[in-house]
């Protein structure tokens, strides 16, 4: 076959993947004449456009139709609404160059009712259909959807067609993510438009009910995962063979060059960091529990701080472990399970999360239903927070081990982000390098930090929050010298901050940061409070205090472009609340 203007052709002597016929891509005459070497998509017709206004109205989607559940004359019968639900998914796959999207059915096409009892079965449960090769509107071949499968149904794919996929022996599901076993934040873009263009800092996923899941028409968004199936390197700004791209306005992400699925689970947070604050709900990288008399605490903390560790209290119902949002109503989990670092898991170290998974190894994440907590507060809601915990791990050895927090130093410090990372010793480096990440979560914020941290003091000050600074790393020296402040103490701490018994005690304050820290604090040594008595080298102590100020200073400088508040007071009062010399 081939087109009108002889672009390309199919040619039936090669075969290409599954038996397809190969597409050839032939030079167009004009191109021929001038020898030009362009490369066109020969995927659909060139769109013509005389204008970038006409252009950008060609490639403006149409809106996807929802599914109606209900018809004029009654209720849809079920092969009508099972017939409206994947007309509905071909048209969210509708591309910038096509009105409707590719031809969808449903089921596994490698299943065939060899049968009439797995017929009966398979009609029961997903209305199979055979597959037959089609050549649709975007010239491409017959597209299937495995749609809305059973656990059972996923693990079997898993295990035909996911290589290195196994079932342990706790009945988890077991699979590699290829070369990343992490995120890649630099990979990461957003496109720029008119939804975006002034509202980004330019430098919710409840597991649905089965009657919900019947009932779902058009997705509110859509991502496209390819895998290790990598990006373009020679596109512009690609960084490497990854890439996460995001389309807002589309409501539309792309993922290429990585099977990590953690870029799933943080894009969609990277959604709710943009959409919830435009409806004054406060987006939250934070841990979240609640004491029985209905008491709630927000942990915000980088990796290594103990955020999980000390968020998860058999004293206090768990809200949940990573992403939270902050209403007018009170605090809510934004997803309906838990995605933990397995890395030396103990069930010593973490019972609830060995008992939720049962196994772990180097470099594993493993994904479970909250439920599987057994202190898990169903539905994941509380009331508004009474205290907001940020978490350090101080490797300087500077830091006090508890701090209580005005609203401006709460915003400082949490636009901050700050945690101290231990050099590797392979490269000889033996003092400790400082981590800055804005709001506790840089990579997933779309707006300026300042934002978020303005959305927190008023929600704070409206609902008589505390916000307290604790230190998990080093005391009486640095990395090296000093000791790690043992974790007793911490949960001591914490417990004490919980109780309300930290508001009642007496205060001192601290020089260059200007931190108020308790005299006392009921199974802590006082000695330790304030950490200028710790050290044995005042000097020494002093030269780091200062340098690690010099840190923040230097980290915070970004920031101060941005300009809220009336006459820029907001900004000016959060520079003050942080290091003073």
């Amino acid at each position: 076959m081939a087109t009108e203007n002889g672009e390309f052709s199919f040619n039936s002597s090669v075969r290409g993947r599954n038996g397809l016929p190969k597409i050839q891509t032939h030079k167009k005459a004009e191109d021929v004449e001038t020898d030009k070497e362009i490369c066109h998509d020969d995927s659909a017709q060139p769109v013509k456009a005389q204008t970038l206004d006409e252009l950008h109205s060609l490639q403006k989607k149409k809106s996807a139709p929802t599914t109606p559940l209900t018809a004029t004359q009654g209720p849809f019968a079920e092969e009508d609404r099972q017939k409206q639900q994947l007309q509905s998914i071909s048209a969210s796959l509708a591309s910038l160059t096509r009105e409707t999207g590719p031809k969808v059915v449903k089921g596994d096409p490698a299943r065939t009712a060899e049968t009439p009892r797995m017929s009966a079965v398979s009609h029961q449960q997903h209305h199979h259909f055979s597959p037959t090769l089609n050549i649709s509107d975007s010239a491409l071949k017959f597209t299937h959807i495995l749609y809305n499968l059973s656990p059972a149904e996923l693990y079997e794919q898993a295990i035909k067609y996911e290589k290195g996929s196994f079932i342990t022996s706790s009945g988890a599901l077991a699979t590699l993510s290829g070369a990343k076993t992490g995120r890649s934040p630099r990979d990461k873009r957003v496109v720029k438009d008119e939804t975006t263009a002034d509202d980004l800092w330019w430098g919710k996923c409840i597991r649905p009910t089965p009657e919900e899941l019947e009932n779902f028409g058009t997705p509110d968004f859509t991502i496209y995962n390819a895998g290790q199936f990598p990006c373009n390197r020679y596109t512009h700004y690609m960084t490497s063979s990854t890439s996460i791209d995001l389309n807002l306005a589309r409501r539309e992400m792309v993922i290429l060059g990585t099977q990590y699925a953690g870029e799933m689970k943080k894009g969609l947070f990277g959604v709710m960091h943009y959409l919830m604050p435009k409806r004054q709900i406060l987006s939250l990288h934070s841990g979240c529990n609640m004491g029985k008399d209905g008491d709630v605490a927000l942990f915000f903390g980088l990796s290594g701080t103990g955020k999980t560790t000390l968020s998860t209290d058999h004293n206090r119902y768990l809200i949940g472990d990573d992403e939270h949002c902050w209403s007018d109503n009170g605090v809510s989990n934004i997803e309906g399970g838990c995605y933990a670092k397995c890395v030396d898991l103990s069930r010593e170290k973490e019972p609830d999360i060995w008992n939720a998974i049962k196994f772990g190894t180097e470099n594993t994440r493993a994904a479970y239903p909250i439920e599987f907590i057994p202190n898990a507060k169903i539905p994941c809601v509380g009331p508004h927070p009474k205290n907001v915990i940020l978490l350090a791990c101080d490797a300087f050895g500077v830091l006090p081990p508890v701090s209580k927090l005005s609203l401006a130093q709460t915003m400082y410090h949490f636009i901050s982000g700050y945690t101290a990372l231990v050099a590797g010793t392979e490269d000889g480096i033996k003092e400790p390098t400082a981590t800055f990440s804005a709001c506790f979560g840089a990579a997933f914020i779309m707006l300026h930090p300042t934002k978020y941290a303005a959305m927190l003091a008023e929600k704070m000050q409206k609902h008589g929050a505390t916000g307290w600074l604790v230190n998990t790393g080093w005391s009486g020296g640095s990395y090296g010298s000093g000791s790690r402040i043992k974790l007793a103490y911490t949960r001591k701490i914490i417990d004490a901050i919980h109780s309300g018994a930290l508001l009642e005690a007496n205060y001192t304050k601290t020089e260059i940061f200007g931190l108020e820290i308790p005299t006392e604090i009921e199974g802590v040594p006082s000695e330790i409070l304030d950490p200028a008595n710790t050290w044995a080298d005042k000097n020494a102590y002093k030269d780091t205090l200062l340098k690690l100020g010099g840190l923040f200073k230097k980290n915070f400088e970004v920031f101060l472009n941005y300009k809220i508040g009336a006459d820029n007071n907001l900004t000016e009062e959060i520079l003050a609340a942080g290091p003073n010399f």
